[in-house]
């Protein structure tokens, strides 16, 4: 296993009493594979993140990535969030450099390494670009350029997609899957959106809400990885199996609201 959670549980203390946001999260994710995690809001999706990011740490429980405890951020797991996050008077370059000039890499190297992952992506001739100049997939291209360049062990994709237009999107699913088959990284995504979970993922864990629980582990098998895939009868059983447990979940969750 690689990347490991274990019974991680994650309360916050309010006016109105504690507030339970995970409950008994367990997911075991092997090296190499590409893992969403699936649910509606309240489910507690971005709180898990950022507990395997080391960005928060859990009430009890642990993360583990190779077997080494989570206790804080590191470069073995790079981060890609809904929104570019790039830095505006830096060009694409100069952004895809940062976190390597943040861990004290010298100049050259980082020009090389993050020049490398710039063409991986396919953003090598724009490197003296800034970012208003880029589209949306384009600097959504750059962050992820910027979190591979790290070479992390794991990379962490925080609802990537989500800003942007439905043939943007799916054209970022494209790369989004070539680029896992060419870099043989670990992958776990966040997602509220089910056919995108569905047409990128080799195993889906469906969070219920309120608080976030693992409801079911589903293993995606389909014909192949391509949008056409999506008119295929086993697309869509996933899709609504899916949908349905978000659907019954969402109801409970209401109720017990109630």
């Amino acid at each position: 296993m690689y990347l490991q959670i274990n019974k991680l549980n994650k309360h916050f203390e309010t006016g109105q009493g504690t507030l339970v946001v995970l409950k008994d999260i367990n997911m075991v994710i092997e090296r190499g594979e590409f893992i969403c995690a699936v649910g509606a809001s309240g489910s507690g999706k971005s709180t898990l993140l950022r507990q395997i990011a080391g960005l928060d740490s859990p009430t009890t429980g642990e993360v583990k990535i190779d077997h080494q405890l989570v206790t804080g951020p590191g470069p073995d797991r790079g981060m890609v969030f809904q929104h570019y996050t790039l830095y505006p008077w830096m060009n694409v370059q100069e952004n895809a450099e940062f976190g390597l000039k943040l861990q004290g890499m010298g100049k050259k190297q980082r020009q090389e390494k993050a020049s490398y992952y710039l063409n991986v992506v396919g953003l090598a001739k724009f490197a003296k670009a800034l970012p208003k100049e880029l589209s949306g997939g384009m600097k959504q291209r750059v962050a992820i350029a910027r979190a591979l360049a790290s070479e992390p062990k794991v990379l962490l994709l925080d609802e990537p997609f989500g800003a942007l237009d439905v043939h943007t999107k799916e054209a970022m699913h494209e790369f989004m899957l070539d680029l896992w088959r060419r870099t043989q990284i670990t992958v776990f995504m966040i997602t509220h959106d089910v056919e995108e979970a569905v047409f990128l993922a080799n195993r889906i864990y469906a969070l219920g809400a309120r608080p976030g629980t693992v409801r079911k582990e589903i293993v995606v098998k389909l014909p192949e990885r391509s949008h056409a895939v999506k008119r295929h009868a086993i697309f869509h059983d996933y899709r609504d199996e899916l949908m349905e447990l978000l659907r019954k979940h969402g109801q409970e969750a209401v109720a017990i609201a109630a």
